[in-house]
């Protein structure tokens, strides 16, 4: 379990430092906080559903659509953030980003709570112009694109799109607890 847990730091680690290098050399903000959270997701639980690339990169769109919205509605596009006076129009960008990312997530069934994070982002408008939303979908390309290389390095059957819903022949006699088995939890190979 040790080396596990190892391997799932160390592919966290080497995929921030990835993208962090490309933010260092380009000077964009390829670097923001709902990629941690994802890049857990993808390490910890790269075969639960809200980890697959369908969830991940469709959870953020949502989440960037969201709450390019909720600026918009509320006239706020062109403000710069002020996180020690928020004002009401700025909670309630942020109020309807993250009721749209949420509903949004939930109604097309592709969730991925991270995304509540990077509405966040976008509604507080700390990334808010159309090249910072291109830059936040780049990012959680790049982060997923090399998430599902390490994830498959390390013999993972980490999904190309989405998780492929059980079956019933694969399911009768599954382990039907509510907690399923740690190997799934931290990422470890599967050897089967």
């Amino acid at each position: 379990m040790g080396a596990a847990l190892i391997r799932l730091a160390m592919s966290a680690g080497v995929v921030t430092l990835v993208i962090a290098a490309g933010a260092i050399v380009t000077h964009l903000p390829m670097l923001f906080p709902s990629l941690g959270p994802t890049a857990y997701l993808l390490f910890a639980t790269p075969l639960a559903e809200p980890a697959s690339p369908r969830n991940t990169v469709l959870g953020h769109l949502i989440g960037v659509l969201a709450g390019a919205a909720g600026l918009a509605v509320f006239g706020l596009l062109h403000t710069p953030p002020d996180l020690t006076a928020i004002t009401w129009p700025r909670a309630g960008a942020a109020a309807l980003a993250l009721a749209l990312t949420c509903g949004g997530m939930a109604a097309l069934r592709l969730p991925h709570p991270p995304a509540g994070a990077t509405t966040l982002i976008v509604a507080l408008g700390l990334l808010r112009s159309p090249a910072d939303l291109a830059m936040i979908m780049l990012s959680v390309l790049a982060l997923t694109v090399l998430g599902g290389l390490l994830n498959r390095a390390r013999g993972i059957r980490y999904p190309l799109w989405r998780i492929r819903p059980a079956t019933p022949a694969t399911t009768v006699g599954a382990h039907t607890d509510p907690c399923p088995p740690r190997q799934a939890d931290v990422g470890v190979p599967d050897n089967h």
